[in-house]
């Protein structure tokens, strides 16, 4: 004769069944690591697109207004005893020969190259580093949406944007935020603020011997002087002047001249 289970073997035996199924059908913690992993790609890939779609804006706004100033300015503007001088004022109302002295001195192949002046690198390569190499295009993208320095960040981010801004600007835009935004004296900023700070007229009265004196200051705005010149200016202004005719003379100066 066979026995019937009883109540109580049945009972145990639904509940084995029961933690069987629950431990087979409970899902494991890894599988919801890759749809995890997937979200944060995802929204990390977004954070940059905007991040890259904003600064693109930032850049096309820049090609067209006004710059309220800069991040060096700000950092200029909080040092004890320091006041900012600055105020905007557009390419048709600076002289000439201010332009084309800026190129001479500081980037003479300026409407030849397109962000990066290739035989300057080199050049400075062979010196061991001992001579700049930066254009104007990369000292506007410095100055106008990144810090001061010489970290790695700031050089690639540098690298990055100074073609964008050739792609959308105009040479004559690069120069004239150049003009704007360059410091000719401790919070001395633009063409504006250094022809009445050193000569006590607007910046479209600026001499060509003037010029070449702002011009001259420019690599050490906080070591030299563009109204009293030493020795060195004076020689340093004299080279200027030759070199803002030449390139007026060989076609250099084409790209940002009316």
């Amino acid at each position: 004769m066979t026995s019937v289970p009883g109540p109580w073997f049945l009972s145990s035996m639904a509940k084995q069944t029961a933690r069987k199924t629950t431990r087979k059908t409970k899902p494991k913690p890894q599988a919801a690591r890759p749809g995890l992993f997937r979200r944060l790609r995802r929204r990390a890939i977004r954070a940059v697109l905007v991040i890259v779609a904003l600064l693109f804006l930032w850049i096309l706004a820049y090609s067209v207004l006004p710059l309220p100033g800069t991040f060096y300015m700000l950092a200029e503007s909080g040092r004890q005893g320091v006041r900012v001088d600055y105020q905007w004022t557009p390419m048709e109302r600076i002289s000439p020969a201010l332009a084309r002295s800026v190129v001479a001195a500081e980037d003479a192949n300026f409407c030849n190259h397109w962000g990066f002046d290739l035989t300057a690198i080199r050049a400075a390569i062979s010196e061991g580093g001992q001579r700049g190499a930066s254009t104007i295009s990369q000292q506007v993208v410095k100055n106008a949406f990144l810090w001061q320095g010489r970290s790695w960040p700031r050089k690639a981010l540098e690298a990055l944007i100074t073609p964008l801004v050739e792609l959308t600007w105009s040479k004559r835009r690069i120069l004239e935020v150049y003009l704007n935004v360059a410091e000719f004296d401790r919070g001395i900023f633009g063409a504006e603020a250094a022809a009445r700070h050193y000569f006590g007229v607007g910046p479209e009265e600026l001499t060509a011997r003037q010029a070449a004196q702002l011009a001259a200051v420019l690599p050490a705005p906080k070591d030299r002087n563009a109204g009293t010149p030493g020795p060195f200016v004076r020689r340093r202004a004299a080279q200027i002047v030759d070199g803002a005719a030449t390139i007026a003379r060989d076609g250099r100066s084409a790209c940002f001249e009316d």
